[in-house]
């Protein structure tokens, strides 16, 4: 393709660039990446193309935190350019049999082990279901589809509920998902567990996705009481609602962000004097204009698209009269209907995420890198390169899912003093000051400084 007048602006690409210093490197990056989804959102493909070769001179995915990510949101802009030739895209991206991955599973562990988030949430959802059921003799947990490659939540809960002053309950485990391999490994190690501690135990497994779930598969039966978990599992039910299942060359109607900068321009960018994390490189582009306004992201951030798909799935949950359900859900917003709002929100909460990982592992960790390309880098694709039912990332904050809930009939139950000390007991076994855990109304948010990154909300069954 043969590049027009304007994207010659950045093409060739620019040789000093190589040559700057980490902080004035990140700053450029984060601009050539806005005004580059900015012009595939738009559909101005040799303008995309020409700030992506920049983009290449710069990105690195074992250099420092802006370099890393910058590699995977490129990988994912490039994929929706490709999507505009579908035969192409077709033809180096065959369909496959939907599996899992031995590496996708191996990053789900080391993220895991690495980053506490997802043990804060099995603690807490733990703690919640253990309190619900005190007396409880037949306890029947729903886990709607573990967010970790192992069966470590249910483990830990068998541990705990052996120790009840009252005795164990006969516990019934129903686990949800798509993966038959998932399943078998599960049932086996719990199954043992269970023996190990004399905990009646009964496991039920079904292969499903959550999106084609019918409840009446769960077998819920008279005298149980019922607990449901579900770690970064919700949001998925949204791609069921899209019908506007389009591709990112249909998409032109979002305003630019900024204008392209000349050679010039680059020059005054990478002269700022800045430093800092790459949350805080954002935090002062986005002072500086360069994001969707605070009052058009407000707005859509609060607004409650209807979902119908979610809203009879959670009605159904309702039926089942749960004596508690704990929702952990990521804290950001990246479902907006325009590409350039969920880069943008995108961007900030995974350079979050990379920040921890930068602050917890070494650059040239097999884990990280792992954790980077088959867990950040399949989500960022799907966010960014995705539309329709394929883009299954939805994730939106809790103020939504308060309202969904809500809706369906739950009532939100407060997690308890006793979460919270266990919580930030764990946090200090870490060792590292960035984590945090806050409260609010009841829900705890999980936080790298001060940015909250995922929820956790308990509900109870409330008649009508």
């Amino acid at each position: 393709m043969s590049l027009s007048p304007a994207a010659q602006l950045m093409s060739p690409p620019v040789p000093w660039l190589r040559e700057l210093k980490a902080d004035e490197r990140g700053l450029c990056l984060i601009h050539l990446l806005l005004n580059c989804a900015n012009h595939v959102a738009a559909g101005q493909l040799e303008h995309a193309n020409a700030f992506l070769e920049n983009i290449s001179l710069l990105a690195a995915p074992d250099g420092d935190t802006m370099q890393r990510i910058a590699t995977h949101f490129t990988e994912a802009l490039a994929r929706r350019v490709l999507r505009s030739w579908p035969g192409l895209y077709r033809a180096l991206h065959p369909p496959t049999v939907p599996r899992l991955p031995p590496d996708a599973l191996l990053a789900r562990r080391h993220f895991f082990d690495l980053c506490p988030f997802v043990r804060l949430a099995f603690l807490v959802s733990n703690q919640a279901i253990l309190e619900a059921m005190e007396g409880e003799r037949v306890v029947h947990v729903v886990d709607l589809g573990g967010a970790a490659s192992d069966a470590a939540q249910w483990a830990a809960l068998l541990q705990a509920l052996r120790v009840r002053p009252e005795g164990p309950p006969h516990l019934r485990l129903t686990v949800v998902h798509e993966h038959k391999e998932f399943l078998d490994l599960t049932a086996t190690r719990l199954t043992e567990e269970a023996e190990r501690l004399d905990v009646p135990f009964q496991f039920h497994p079904i292969v499903a996705r959550l999106d084609n779930l019918d409840v009446e598969m769960l077998r819920i039966k008279t005298g149980e009481a019922v607990a449901i978990s579900s770690v970064l599992q919700l949001h998925t039910l949204l791609a069921a609602d899209d019908l506007a299942a389009v591709g990112g060359h249909q998409r032109k109607t979002a305003p630019p962000l900024a204008k392209n900068p000349s050679t010039t321009q680059l020059h005054r960018i990478v002269q700022m004097n800045h430093q800092g994390t790459l949350g805080e490189m954002l935090e002062k582009d986005h002072a500086n204009g360069h994001s969707p306004s605070q009052d058009s992201a407000s707005s859509s951030s609060l607004a409650l698209t209807p979902s119908p798909k979610t809203e009879c799935f959670l009605a159904s949950l309702w039926g089942l009269s749960p004596k508690v359900m704990v929702v952990t859900e990521q804290e950001s917003n990246h479902n907006g209907p325009k590409l350039t709002e969920r880069f943008m929100e995108a961007l900030n909460f995974y350079a979050a995420l990379f920040d921890c990982l930068e602050s917890t592992a070494p650059r040239m960790s097999v884990e990280r890198a792992r954790i980077e390309k088959m867990l950040f880098g399949e989500e960022i694709k799907n966010i960014i390169a995705c539309e329709g039912g394929e883009r299954r990332e939805r994730h939106e904050k809790l103020e939504k899912w308060v309202q969904r809930l809500e809706l369906a009939g739950f009532l939100r139950v407060p997690l308890s003093y006793l979460a919270m000390l266990q919580a930030r007991r764990l946090l200090q076994s870490y060792g590292c000051e960035g984590y945090k855990v806050r409260e609010e109304d009841g829900c705890f948010f999980f936080c790298w400084q001060d940015r909250p990154l995922f929820s956790v909300s308990a509900w109870g069954f409330r008649r009508f």
